[in-house]
């Protein structure tokens, strides 16, 4: 009877601790998408804000794909919607997190996996904590307790703001890369981490239950690649039937020059770098035959609005690419 006891006592104080943690969850869940509800990668959460069922093509990664990848260009160009929900120093796991949060109201036919995040080191911890984040969300916003308001007991999340950049980040800083041959042929292939591997996995299974297609991408970048990690994603790529796009390959169409395309010695590009790759991704893109042109269609009229807006503040910023 005493043992019994202590099990009822035990299994009440564990249900007591998971509806405690439920509140809040409820509680500290930003009830907008933007950064003074508390809403964390408030870019690359704009797409909480864009109207249900009308993004096409999803970017994901980290600082790499929000450099690079510029989607009013695409737009521009070829009338697709494209959204970048890439972070600085994501990992896989938290990969996995936005693509989750952007199919709950988006069905992308595309999504593009920037590779640079492919080598980057998922922690078990991280990862656990990125998990329980998904379920739990006081575990990812413990930090809000500072702005609460009265608004966070009232009703749910409801997002409604969204980036005229799509999730990309402008900058056209100049700083010359002096290491310009650095895809130097190789036959080895640099090792991707099992865990990681294992997030790609569930990443492609992800896109393809969901009726989207994976691609790799590896946007151009001196300081994070070579010709050792274009073999290792080749590899994987082709074990699981991914198609694989290396920019770094690609220079004879992309004309990216190191002196005057890169605001990092090499890092990432600037503008003048991203507006190159987009241009080669949005070729790439037209030649799937998987999107439609909505340039002109009505529900989609924000998104020409959105390029205005766009222009004049990439022109006012001294650059009217």
């Amino acid at each position: 009877m005493r043992y019994a006891k202590r099990i009822i006592a035990f299994l009440v104080f564990v249900c007591g601790l998971i509806l405690l943690l439920l509140a809040a969850s409820f509680l500290f869940m930003p009830k907008n998408n933007m950064k003074e509800f508390g809403m964390e990668e408030v870019s690359a959460n704009g797409i909480l804000g864009e109207k249900e069922n009308t993004v096409d093509v999803l970017v994901v990664g980290d600082s790499e794909s929000y450099s690079a990848v510029t989607p009013m260009q695409i737009w521009k160009e070829q009338g697709y919607t494209a959204y970048v929900c890439g972070s600085s120093g994501q990992t896989l796991d938290y990969s996995m997190t936005m693509i989750r949060r952007a199919f709950e109201k988006q069905k992308p036919k595309l999504v593009f996996l920037e590779t640079d995040a492919i080598y980057r080191k998922v922690s078990k911890s991280g990862a656990l904590l990125t998990k329980l984040g998904n379920y739990l969300s006081v575990f990812r916003y413990h930090n809000r307790w500072k702005s609460l308001s009265w608004n966070d007991l009232k009703g749910h999340a409801e997002f409604t703001w969204t980036d005229d950049y799509k999730g990309y980040e402008y900058n056209n800083a100049v700083a010359p890369c002096k290491n310009q041959d650095y895809m130097i042929p190789s036959g080895t292939a640099a090792r991707i981490p099992e865990l990681n591997r294992l997030y790609v996995q569930e990443i492609r299974n992800y896109c393809e239950e969901n009726g989207a297609k994976l691609v790799f991408l590896s946007t151009p970048s001196p300081v994070n690649w070579n010709y050792e990690r274009h073999n290792g994603i080749a590899a994987l790529a082709g074990e699981l039937s991914c198609d694989y796009i290396d920019l770094n390959l690609q220079n004879e169409q992309l004309q990216i020059d190191w002196s005057k395309d890169t605001r990092d010695k090499g890092d990432h590009l600037n503008h003048n770098g991203a507006v190159k790759a987009t241009h080669y991704l949005a070729d790439y893109l037209n030649q799937t035959n998987l999107l439609t042109d909505h340039r002109g269609d009505p529900e989609y009229e924000k998104w020409n609005e959105a390029l205005k807006r766009y222009e004049a503040a990439v022109s006012s910023a001294g650059n009217g690419q």
